[in-house]
């Protein structure tokens, strides 16, 4: 049963769509962050293994945050690796690269996930959707405040 939220049918499917691949998008990050905290090595050990589970802790939070209004708005969440693959731009990443290689493959990370927010938030906005358009501005500033962390790690 389509729910009647006042959405344009259409509009609603398109954020959803667009949440699915915010969600996609950040468990994958949520992988490769929660990895990286497991094989950082070197002089930075201590800082960077807590930051980066601050980091994935607070993506496992937020993919629940996703899914669920994907939900609300309707849709299925999607929910398994393939599908998160599928409808992911970040990539895996092969073997696992020294500390400095772990925070640039974040940074380009979160910057990824900056531009999909940045590209869902005005669909969001135009279908009237606040609620939608509110968890996407919330991911918007974790992700750019994440970003600019890690960024400072390498000046």
């Amino acid at each position: 049963m389509a729910p009647k939220l006042g959405l344009d049918e259409k509009d609603r499917k398109a954020v959803a769509k667009g949440l699915s691949r915010l969600l996609a998008e950040t468990y994958v990050l949520y992988l490769k962050t929660h990895a990286f905290h497991w094989n950082v090595t070197g002089p930075h050990f201590q800082q960077l293994h807590l930051m980066f589970m601050d980091q994935y802790t607070e993506m496992w939070n937020a993919v629940d945050v996703l899914a669920e209004r994907i939900r609300a708005l309707g849709e299925f969440a999607p929910g398994s690796y393939s599908q998160f693959v599928e409808l992911s731009s970040i990539k895996e990443t092969g073997k696992v690269p020294g500390w400095k290689g772990m925070v640039e493959a974040l940074i380009d990370g979160h910057e990824t996930l900056i531009r999909t927010c940045r590209e869902l938030l005005p669909k969001a906005q135009g279908a009237g959707d606040e609620s939608s358009a509110t968890v996407v501005t919330d991911r918007l500033g974790v992700h750019e405040k994440t970003a600019w962390m890690l960024r400072s790690l390498l000046e």
